[in-house]
């Protein structure tokens, strides 16, 4: 496990621009893909899909704020456009323009409230396994399931809460203990301040009205045995949708909640599509 995580790293550089950590794979191409992380996951847990994708490529996974080594965001109720704004800076840092943005669960809170905001700045779009958010306003008593999440984590301390939670993220647990395994190391990553802070905007995110907004080619992709945003969950972000945008929906099978994870190589298959295809999109104004 040592020597394939030092594989991983010898094709990545590690960085720290302004308060974000990222990691980043160099490519020849001008396609650029950056990667965020959900909310018990990290920058790292891309490794498999990373491994899968053109080399061709420049890929940027981010540590979201008060992730890694990401310094967290200056609020005690962070809502989405917060770090989508984090992350608009971000891209600024870096000067990228309009790459393929890739949100997995609460990343994808974050790319949804990205695209409906900044939408020059995003070429296409994935939303995979979308958290679609409660809907709560900031500053009430908050959601039961989520301080619930809050609750268990300061019970339990973050080895125990990993180990208890990761099996639910996997679809037939039992028979993929190394992918169990890994979702549990990369879950163990999380520091308490920054994960509470998330709670805190999925409890207040809105992913279906900022759907509305988006112009850009979306697509949106779900482990079809995902018991954390269903199947049926996902498929009510795709029908949001504005037809414009000529998404594609796609269920991968044998997959739970952890996607890119369980199943890299068709999870790749799904963002190459994406990458490849060619859309024709009319301005709304």
């Amino acid at each position: 496990m040592a020597l394939s995580f030092l594989n991983f790293m010898n094709n990545l550089s590690h960085h720290k621009s302004g308060p974000i950590e990222f990691f980043e794979r160099k490519g020849h191409s001008e396609l650029e893909v950056v990667l965020l992380h959900g909310i018990g996951s990290n920058a790292l847990s891309f490794e498999s899909l990373i491994k899968e994708l053109p080399d061709s490529w420049r890929l940027i996974a981010w540590n979201a704020p008060g992730y890694g080594n990401s310094e967290p965001l200056k609020l005690d109720w962070p809502i989405a456009e917060d770090y989508a704004l984090a992350l608009k800076n971000f891209f600024n840092r870096l000067k990228l323009k309009s790459p393929l943005l890739v949100g997995h669960s609460l990343g994808a809170l974050i790319a949804t409230s990205f695209a409906a905001n900044y939408p020059k700045n995003v070429s296409k779009l994935l939303l995979a396994s979308p958290a679609l958010g409660y809907g709560q306003a900031v500053n009430e008593t908050l959601d039961s399931k989520a301080q619930e999440r809050i609750d268990e984590l300061e019970l339990l301390g973050v080895e125990k809460f990993a180990k208890r939670r990761a099996s639910r993220l996997v679809a037939n647990p039992d028979e993929y203990p190394m992918i169990v395994s890994k979702v549990i190391k990369e879950m163990m990553r999380i520091n308490i301040p920054g994960y509470i802070q998330a709670v805190k905007m999925l409890a207040s995110g809105e992913l279906l009205k900022d759907a509305l907004k988006l112009n850009c080619p979306t697509d949106v992709v779900v482990g079809a045995e995902d018991i954390i945003t269903t199947p049926e969950s996902s498929l009510k972000a795709y029908e949001t949708l504005n037809s414009v945008v000529l998404s594609n929906f796609t269920e991968l099978q044998g997959a739970g909640h952890a996607i890119y994870q369980q199943s890299p190589k068709n999870f790749a298959k799904s963002l190459k599509k994406l990458a490849k295809s060619n859309f024709l999109i009319t301005s709304t104004g």
